[in-house]
C-alpha cells in the first residue's frame, strides 16, 4: 500500500509558523522519517539548524537568503537565491529521498516577488503523492490555500516586535 502525503500551509501574521514546522521534522525524525527542511529569505546563522544537524542523515537543511532583514527592499541577489532554492527544492521533491519537505518562507518569497504565485503552485502539483509537503510563511494566497489539505492561520494577539524587541538567539532564531 502506497503512502498518502499531504500539503499543509502554515500561514498568517502570528508568531510559530516555522516552529509548527520545525516540531513536525522532529516528529518525522523520530518516526524514522527523512526530512528536508529548504528555507527561503533566511541565512545559515538558525539555532534550530545546529539542534537538527544532530538528528543526522534523518534531516537535510538548506539554506536560500542571506542578511536581509525585514521589509528591506528586495535585491537581485534575493531573486537569484530564491531562484537557485526553488530549483533545489523541485529536484529534492522529485528525488524520492524525503518523506517531508518543508519549504519555509516559500510564501514570503512568493508576497514579495523573488518567487511567483505560480512557482509554489506549481511545485505544490509536482509532489510525490507519498510526500508530505509544509508550505510557511505569512501571505498565503487564496491560490495556495486553496490546493492544500491542511492550512493553519498563526494570529498575533499580542507581539513583543511592537515594543521594539528584537528577534532573540534560541527563541526566534
Amino acid at each position: 500500500m502506497e503512502k498518502t502525503g499531504y500539503v499543509q500551509v502554515y500561514t498568517g501574521n502570528g508568531k510559530g509558523k516555522t516552529t509548527a514546522a520545525l516540531g513536525l521534522i522532529l516528529r518525522a525524525a523520530g518516526a524514522g522519517m527523512r526530512a528536508l527542511l529548504v528555507q527561503f529569505l533566511k541565512n545559515p546563522d538558525y539555532s534550530e539548524h545546529r539542534a537538527l544537524k544532530s538528528l543526522g542523515d534523518l534531516v537535510t537543511i538548506r539554506t536560500f537568503g542571506g542578511d536581509r532583514r525585514i521589509g528591506s527592499p528586495v535585491t537581485d541577489e534575493d531573486r537569484r537565491k530564491a531562484a537557485e532554492g526553488l530549483e533545489f527544492l523541485r529536484s529534492a521533491l522529485a528525488s524520492g529521498d524525503y518523506d517531508l519537505v518543508v519549504a519555509d518562507e516559500i510564501n514570503v518569497a512568493a508576497m514579495i516577488g523573488v518567487l511567483s504565485e505560480e512557482d509554489v503552485l506549481a511545485l505544490i502539483d509536482a509532489r510525490p503523492s507519498g510526500v508530505e509537503l509544509v508550505l510557511t510563511g505569512r501571505g498565503a494566497t487564496e491560490a495556495v490555500t486553496g490546493r492544500a489539505d491542511l492550512v493553519t492561520e498563526m494570529r498575533e494577539v499580542r507581539h513583543y516586535f511592537s515594543a521594539g524587541v528584537q528577534a532573540r538567539r534560541g527563541i526566534e532564531k
